[in-house]
């Protein structure tokens, strides 16, 4: 592990600003005119937050999201204002911690709703279609096998929960709560922005199975917020690993799960510490997935 970064389970210590909202990865900070995003890398499996923290997660998953901020601008808005901790001036006391793992963004009235689209049938798709031949109300054709590519993308959202787990709802559901005219814009750009990725993703030999997105109101514009195409917000398989009727390994924290699954723990107790070894490997996981996205090797 010596060849490693030190690993930063919280930014506390080094932000001068009003903690809001910590989350299992992500603590937002209000700087008045805007929040300030701080990546850590925390990892959590079963609703549970693992020890030790894995080094440099937390910068994969930001300059990730910052990289496809750029990049999709030109579909949706986003909320990023920028991501330079030398621009932070006292708001933050070590700016080294804290580098390539912030980002300020506006200050957008979030829509209490997950944007998940599905390229592929795998995951929770996949045990809905068994019981009921359908995901989210979608019917799908009979016979579909695990993992196939489905003939058109499909919406399947959720409700938020900050407590449990996200519920998954019929679109139908989603325009009572949000309405009619807000649901269709964001099914819409959701799949525009799935395609634009999968497309991309391909040509570096990555299969986008399916990813979420979240998305604010800003001044009455729909922005985009959050993360976007990271590991932690979308299902990556790399190209030469995909199969029909498989479980797929997944680009991202796959060894931890791996190891937990084949560990005595109870999914009910606080979990042990992992291993180093684990903690490396999945290190080397987010590690590969940047340079495959971006071609840019990190450490």
């Amino acid at each position: 592990m010596s060849s490693l970064p030190e690993a930063i389970s919280t930014a506390a210590p080094y932000v001068g600003a009003p903690l809001v909202y910590k989350g299992k990865v992500r603590e937002l900070y209000d700087l008045g005119e805007h929040f300030l995003i701080v990546v850590t890398d925390r990892i959590s499996a079963f609703d549970y937050i693992l020890k030790p923290a894995v080094p440099d997660k937390g910068n994969v998953l930001n300059r990730l999201s910052v990289h496809w901020f750029e990049e999709t601008k030109g579909i949706v808005a986003n909320h990023l204002v920028h991501a330079d901790v030398d621009k932070l001036g006292g708001y933050v006391t070590d700016k080294e911690k804290l580098r390539d793992r912030v980002m300020v963004t506006k200050k957008a009235r979030r829509i209490d709703i997950e944007c998940v689209v599905r390229g592929y049938l795998t995951g929770g798709g996949w045990r809905q279609f068994q019981k009921t031949g359908a995901v989210n109300g979608i019917e799908l054709a009979p016979g579909t096998r695990k993992n196939a590519q489905l003939p058109e993308p499909i919406f399947t959202p959720a409700a938020k929960n900050d407590v449990g787990h996200d519920v998954d709802i019929s679109f139908d559901e989603m325009k009572r709560q949000v309405g009619d005219e807000l649901s269709e814009k964001l099914r819409d750009v959701s799949i525009e922005l799935y395609r634009y990725a999968h497309e991309r993703l391909r040509a570096r030999g990555i299969i986008l199975a399916d990813c979420k997105f979240e998305f604010g109101l800003l001044d009455g514009e729909l922005i985009l917020i959050d993360e976007l195409f990271t590991p932690d917000s979308s299902r990556f398989w790399a190209e030469e690993n995909y199969a029909l009727d498989i479980e797929i390994d997944s680009m991202d924290k796959e060894p931890v799960r791996t190891y937990l699954a084949n560990s005595d723990w109870d999914q009910n107790s606080e979990p042990d510490p992992l291993p180093l070894e684990v903690v490396e490997e999945t290190t080397k996981r987010y590690r590969e997935i940047y340079r495959r996205i971006t071609g840019v090797t990190r450490g």
